[in-house]
């Protein structure tokens, strides 16, 4: 897909191949046409979003591409995306009933790939679109946060005649779907030209206003009829060691963001050597992201054992095919500089206590992220992790004029489950606007 945000194609992500590529309609036919098409099927029961994956399977092997999908983004909007960067192997494809017969299960995301890719192809070459918004009403809802939970609620909200508008502080929209997915599953401008014909459906999207600033929550209350919160996490955490301010040290999503978004980033001359520090997702990409690129030496340093890692191991696996090493209960202490330059890490063994040094170039922390959504609204209800807490039916939170979803409510799921937070809201919002059903 076109988009009208252009990037520059030096960008280091540009570098990535594609892990998962795009099915011709012959792969397709033949892979939909091995579903058996479950009835109460458990890969529906394990996607966040509820996609009826046997009913679009069934679509394609019957011809009926654009049907497909129409099924898939009548449920999620952002389908396009989501079959690139869904942990499907958790989810729906790890339900296919074709794992308990030791037999390949049907690759969902990549025939969900390429029903979505098709058909917003079709409408780029035939001038066509696959939805129509209702005629426009009076009403106006503001988001806050162009990440996928707010846009998701935002497309739905448009689809139904409400006049949506998104605030992002950031220039570009997409979240953590633009600047923090892995380049070798989807890269940026990918994710840019998805924004682009959800704002064709009505969206509109104000960059580079921070709200609190250029524009107040009680300006918002006052003008729009209701408001959703999708603010995502803030800055990367750090954990408040000695060193952690040293040049080559970095926080993970910030270093993801440099690798797809910024043309003049390079790796050093000579690199040799990174540690990254963590056990989640987050900490498994960037390591697989560094390896691919042609650092050396590739280690992630978790304080507890693989088999305890919050990061999926089909993710892990793949990293270690591409030489990430894991070291296994290790916390670190204290960073330093060598008289070469390069850092050391101070760490000790979490059972025995035994100290434990190493000498790399970068030290990545991928630790989790700030909290920002109650610093914004100081009065809204959080629960101790700091995540907004919200009605699980509507999303709305302690203020009964705020819905919120995505990250801010969760902690941090995949793009699927705040994309299920913003139509479970846009559904509330009409319902409270008495709009549609």
């Amino acid at each position: 897909m076109e988009t009208t945000l252009k990037l520059p194609d030096t960008r280091p992500e540009t570098r990535f191949t594609d892990a998962k590529p795009l099915y011709t309609e012959s792969e397709a036919r033949i892979e939909s046409n091995r579903c058996l098409y479950c009835y109460d099927a458990p890969c529906v029961k394990a996607c966040p979003a509820g996609i009826d994956i046997p009913g679009f399977i069934r679509k394609i092997a019957t011809g009926n591409i654009r049907g497909a999908a129409r099924t898939i983004f009548e449920v999620n909007i952002f389908g396009l995306s989501t079959a690139r960067v869904c942990p499907v192997e958790e989810l729906c494809v790890g339900a296919c009933v074709y794992n308990y017969y030791d037999r390949r299960p049907i690759n969902i995301g990549r025939l969900q790939r390429f029903a979505t890719e098709y058909a917003l192809r079709w409408e780029q070459e035939n001038g066509k679109s696959l939805f129509t918004p209702k005629e426009k009403t009076e009403r106006k809802v503001a988001l806050i946060g162009a990440g996928p939970a707010s846009l998701a609620c935002a497309a739905y909200l448009a689809l139904e005649g409400v006049r949506p508008v998104v605030f992002e502080r950031d220039e570009f929209p997409g979240g953590l779907n633009t600047t923090g997915i892995a380049p070798y599953k989807m890269q940026s401008p990918d994710a840019l030209a998805e924004i682009d014909w959800l704002c064709r459906l009505g969206v509109e999207i104000r960059t580079g206003v921070t709200v609190g600033d250029e524009v107040s929550i009680e300006q918002l209350l006052d003008e729009y009829d209701a408001l959703f919160l999708g603010v995502g996490l803030g800055k990367d955490r750090f954990p408040g060691i000695e060193g952690e301010t040293e040049e080559g040290v970095w926080g993970a999503t910030a270093l993801i963001r440099e690798i797809k978004m910024n043309p003049d980033f390079r790796l050093p001359g000579g690199m040799r050597q990174a540690l990254v520090i963590g056990g989640g997702n987050t900490a498994i990409d960037i390591a697989h992201e560094l390896a691919l690129l042609g650092v050396p030496q590739v280690d992630i340093v978790y304080r507890r054992t693989v088999a305890e890692m919050p990061g999926y191991r089909h993710e892990l696996d793949a990293a270690k095919k591409s030489g990430v090493r894991m070291i296994e209960r290790t916390r670190p202490l204290k960073i330093s500089r060598a008289e070469n330059g390069r850092l050391v890490l101070q760490a000790e063994n979490t059972v025995s206590g035994e100290p434990v040094q190493f000498v790399a170039d970068w030290i990545v922390f991928a630790i989790g992220q700030e909290k920002i959504a109650d610093r914004l609204l100081p009065d809204i209800e959080t629960d101790r992790k700091g995540r907004v807490k919200v009605d699980p039916q509507t999303c709305r939170t302690s203020h009964p004029g705020i819905y919120a979803g995505g990250d801010c409510i969760n902690g941090g799921k995949e793009v699927v489950n705040a994309v299920a937070d913003g139509r479970r809201a846009a559904r509330a919002i009409l319902r409270e606007l008495q709009i549609g059903e």
